[in-house]
């Protein structure tokens, strides 16, 4: 099993059982240490989705704590679902995604739902500057996002399309800009 998923896991179980969350261990590879990045974390149960909760942009100073993070959030806060209860955890299977800094894209052209995921944000018809619009909880934009190769989208329209709903967002009403992102999936 990966390291991000063994954490995510040990995370998850240690705040479910004892309500404590873990520290990082010290012997995971350097670059979880180093690296800032948005995370999420997808928890299943028999093969049906139980919770997922992320971070587009980093909210901590490393990999390893946004991962102990979402993971907590994932099986404590998924409005979808409610909290993960202590005799699921046996049954429980685990995915975490380290996502790449989003970028602005023009058209539907630059997007592949296999390799790019995608955020939709609506705002105002114009920002100082539309390649670096802001990403912060502040602003009152309305937001979706959408992880990569997830199973039945699989064209650009679709991705955006669902996005936008999760975003509770009309594109034939409002202005919204696009950003992808890729991510590196780890699995157990």
């Amino acid at each position: 099993m990966n390291s991000l998923v063994n954490l995510a896991k040990s995370a998850v179980e240690n705040y479910v059982r004892e309500k404590k969350i873990i520290d990082p261990p010290d012997k995971l590879p350097a670059e979880f240490y180093r690296k800032m990045s948005g995370v999420f974390v997808t928890i299943e149960k028999q093969g049906q989705l139980r919770a997922c909760i992320g971070t587009y942009l980093p909210t901590r100073p490393n990999t390893l704590q946004e991962t102990i993070r979402n993971a907590v959030a994932a099986a404590n806060e998924d409005h979808r679902f409610g909290p993960i209860q202590a005799n699921e955890l046996e049954h429980l299977c685990y995915t975490v995604y380290v996502l790449s800094y989003p970028e602005p894209i023009k058209n539907n052209e630059e997007l592949d739902p296999k390799k790019f995921g995608v955020i939709v944000k609506n705002g105002p018809l114009a920002f100082p500057d539309e390649k670096n619009v802001v990403f912060d909880s502040i602003a009152p934009y309305k937001t979706g996002i959408l992880l990569p190769d997830l199973p039945g989208i699989n064209s650009a329209e679709k991705q955006i399309s669902i996005a936008c709903q999760k975003a509770g967002i009309n594109p034939k009403e409002e202005k919204i800009f696009i950003y992808r992102f890729s991510a590196e999936k780890y699995h157990e």
